[in-house]
């Protein structure tokens, strides 16, 4: 289970440090593996030499001593206790029985002569017994003893000087490890950069780094190459059948205008002579050849914006343009309580379109609005340079999921039922762009929607002051 932690941890890390990591983590185990197997060796062969020493120190001890027990002495005492003294160890002979003869000063004891042992209180042992006289039939026992604790210093040095160069080169496996990742990921770096940059620019026909060896990498330079070889050459194919599509769409709508107006007007002329039944067929005939000439203009204006075509522009107050589409729309807005409260607003752009952005944004209020809701329309310029249009009611708003898309065409709101073609609000969006503008839909003050527009202003009189209008 912790494993699985550590495993889910590090798919989490960039993949140099997961590089990094995975090569100072093996690096680590294998120092680890050697420093634990030198230091058992080492530490193992320190003991043994150092048992030798006491035992090769206690051998040379009793070749000092020349016991005469005919004469109750034991020669070369003296250079037993300064043989000892020297070498810091200590050192006690004993006679076969066990009893204490003479000892090196301040020597501790150093175990049962009789049933010698290995090691105590701190002090390597060693016991030799030396037989003398007649047939060798009577004898001493030499301990001698050193301290283990310089053995054990040392031992512990040892051990520290290979946990340190355990970590020592671990750190530098993992600095290794970094430095070779970077390396050997830089190719990849430098194909997310280009590849950063062309989604940034959309542009497909940019070209990848390609590494200098032949290995994965280059492979999928190779492969992301040849996916935006084909994306460019799908997007010029798309760009070139929308560019017949809204030639066509711009060619249609061009000529279906004159036999619309034709149309239109034998109709109008037509049901001045007519009565009764035969009046409202004409009638209803003229109305759908209305709405089919609003569609064709509609269209047209769409097919020009996406082609780029630049209307001619002059100056002019916005103020004057949302009070001629207000005029317009009165007879429509009988139900609704329409109210302007303009100031004078000087831009510079093309009247008709202008006036077709106010006349759809007031339309499409009064539209998807119950009878009784107010819907205000207000221009002002800004202190940035900036001219605003606002068209705001008091309706049940819309939805912030469906504001995203509001601004497409064919797009139909909940309160349409039909009655439009679904795309005043792409027209609006249209022609702000096409005027260096913008468009954007919010809830009013008083919860209804909120459209407001931005363009580029005049410089305002200082004699102007705000007029509110009311219609």
């Amino acid at each position: 289970m912790r494993l699985r932690r550590i495993g889910a941890s590090l798919a989490r890390l960039p993949i140099r440090l997961r590089l990094a990591v995975s090569v100072a983590a093996v690096v680590f185990v294998i120092l680890v593996a050697t420093a634990v197997a030198v230091g058992t060796l080492t530490a193992h062969r320190l003991r043994s030499d150092f048992d030798s020493q006491v035992y090769s120190q206690t051998v040379n001890i009793a070749n000092l001593l020349h016991p005469d027990f005919r004469n109750n002495q034991l020669g070369g005492t003296q250079n037993f206790v300064n043989y000892a003294s020297v070498t810091g160890a200590a050192a006690r002979i004993s006679l076969a029985d066990g009893t204490p003869y003479i000892h090196t000063p301040s020597a501790p004891y150093l175990g049962d002569p009789l049933h010698p042992t290995n090691s105590i209180d701190g002090y390597r042992v060693a016991s030799v017994e030396v037989n003398f006289g007649v047939g060798d039939t009577d004898s001493i026992i030499v301990q001698y003893g050193l301290p283990v604790h310089p053995l054990a210093m040392e031992i512990g040095n040892l051990e520290l000087l290979l946990a340190l160069g355990v970590l020592v080169g671990t750190a530098l496996a993992f600095a290794a490890g970094s430095l070779v990742a970077r390396r050997a990921i830089a190719p990849i770096a430098e194909l997310t950069a280009a590849a950063g940059e062309i989604e940034r620019t959309r542009d497909p026909n940019r070209t990848l780094p390609a590494p200098i060896a032949d290995d994965e990498v280059a492979e999928l330079s190779r492969t992301l190459s040849g996916m935006l070889a084909s994306l460019s050459e799908a997007r010029n194919e798309t760009e070139t059948t929308l560019e017949r599509q809204r030639a066509f769409v711009a060619d249609a709508s061009h000529e279906l205008r004159t036999p619309l107006t034709s149309v239109l007007a034998n109709l109008e002329l037509l049901a001045d002579s007519l009565k009764g039944a035969d009046l409202e067929i004409a009638q209803s005939a003229l109305r759908s050849t209305q709405r089919m000439r609003r569609l064709v203009g509609d269209l047209l204006l769409l097919a020009r914006a996406d082609a780029g075509y630049a209307p001619v522009r002059e100056p002019l107050d916005l103020a004057d343009i949302v009070i001629e589409a207000a005029s317009e729309l009165e007879p429509a807005s009988r139900d609704h309580a329409l109210e302007l409260d303009v100031q004078p607003t000087p831009v510079v752009g093309n009247r008709d379109d202008l006036q077709r952005v106010a006349t759809n944004l007031i339309e499409n209020a009064l539209r998807h609005t119950p009878t009784g809701t107010r819907v205000t329309a207000s221009t002002r310029p800004l202190p940035d340079g900036t001219a605003e249009l606002v068209v705001a009611d008091d309706g049940p708003g819309i939805a912030p999921d469906e504001r995203a898309s509001l601004f497409e065409r064919f797009v139909r709101g909940a309160g349409d039922h039909g009655r439009s073609f679904g795309l005043g609000l792409a027209i609006v969006a249209a022609v702000v762009n096409a005027h260096n503008g913008g468009v954007a839909v919010d809830e009013s003050p008083h919860g209804g929607a909120r459209f407001t527009v931005h363009l580029d202003s005049l410089a305002v009189p200082a004699e102007a002051e705000a007029a509110p209008v009311s219609v």
